[in-house]
């Protein structure tokens, strides 16, 4: 079952980065990585259009309080959201609480390792402080990067389901699923 998540109030801190609540004065720092080709559309979006795109997203953000901002050097360079996943795909885990995780960053700071680092925090504090007992995770499969990020952090894989984007198009996802240690 998706458990509750409200990370308005949580910061996370890792060897580079800040896991944080977003903030106004986060929007031209969205923009700049959501309006570059190739970033969402990793995620399943489309490049944003315009700072009033942006800004409907960061204030979805700050509303819904499931999505940290990843900070690097004083800078959001990315988001990492907890996002409810499809109980009807996963009946064999009705009896567990759990969450599904997805997460973008900007294209300047690829290859860096940020990403395993930001879910590797990520993946400490739903298990230690929110107490899940499964994280879910997916990836497009031709996405290459977010699959190393995914097996860097030890998820496995459990199936692969067609995912339908917000621009319209249907995607192989191949979803893992990382047990919370000791189950």
């Amino acid at each position: 079952m998706n458990a509750p998540i409200d990370v308005s109030a949580v910061t996370l801190r890792t060897e580079r980065l800040t896991l944080r609540p977003w903030r106004e004065t986060d929007l031209q720092d969205l923009y700049e990585y959501a309006r570059v080709d190739g970033v969402g559309q990793m995620a399943g979006w489309t490049p944003h259009r315009d700072i009033g795109e942006s800004r409907e997203i960061l204030d979805m953000f700050i509303r819904e309080k499931k999505t940290f901002a990843l900070e690097y050097e004083g800078k959001a360079v990315g988001s990492l959201g907890i996002e409810m996943y499809n109980e009807k795909l996963y009946p064999e885990l009705d009896a567990l609480r759990g969450r599904e995780i997805g997460y973008v960053l900007s294209k300047d700071y690829w290859g860096r390792g940020l990403m395993p680092e930001a879910v590797r925090a990520a993946i400490g504090y739903l298990f230690d402080d929110v107490k899940l007992d499964f994280i879910l995770v997916g990836h497009f499969d031709w996405n290459r990067q977010s699959a190393r990020v995914i097996e860097k952090c030890g998820f496995r894989y459990i199936r692969t389901v067609p995912f339908e984007t917000t621009f319209g198009k249907t995607e192989n996802s191949v979803d893992s699923i990382l047990y919370c240690p000791g189950r």
